[in-house]
């Protein structure tokens, strides 16, 4: 299916939704909610209040250690800064209805290439 010039035009709202088509997959790209996730890790890294995590972030990058060695801290700065960073996408007014009819759009049946054109390609 290909897409319409309006297929192409991001949803729009706090974060833009661009809708990509391939053959076996319909893609979300949601850059403004990568960029505002960033800046959420970066604001609670850089908080002059609660210096916890950038100690943290700094203790794990001093310490040398195999590659499953300290996988816990490692694993728990990662949660404790996944508490902080943005995961809602809010979508207003006609938006929803948008995004919902452009999926339906795109989502309809659509042959997959073969194995055989695949490594063609």
């Amino acid at each position: 299916m290909s897409a319409t010039p309006d297929d192409r035009t991001p949803i729009t709202g706090p974060i833009p939704i661009s809708i990509e088509v391939t053959p076996t997959a319909v893609v979300l790209d949601m850059a403004a909610l990568t960029r505002l996730v960033v800046g959420d890790v970066l604001d609670a890294l850089l908080n002059a209040d609660d210096a916890s995590l950038w100690d943290r972030l700094t203790d794990l990058a001093d310490v040398e250690r195999t590659p499953d060695e300290g996988r816990l801290p490692y694993e728990e700065l990662v949660a404790d800064l996944a508490e902080r960073a943005s995961s809602r996408v809010p979508l207003y007014g006609p938006r929803p209805l948008e995004l919902a009819d452009r999926l339906l759009r795109v989502c309809g049946p659509r042959p997959v290439p073969s194995q055989r054109e695949a490594d063609a390609a």
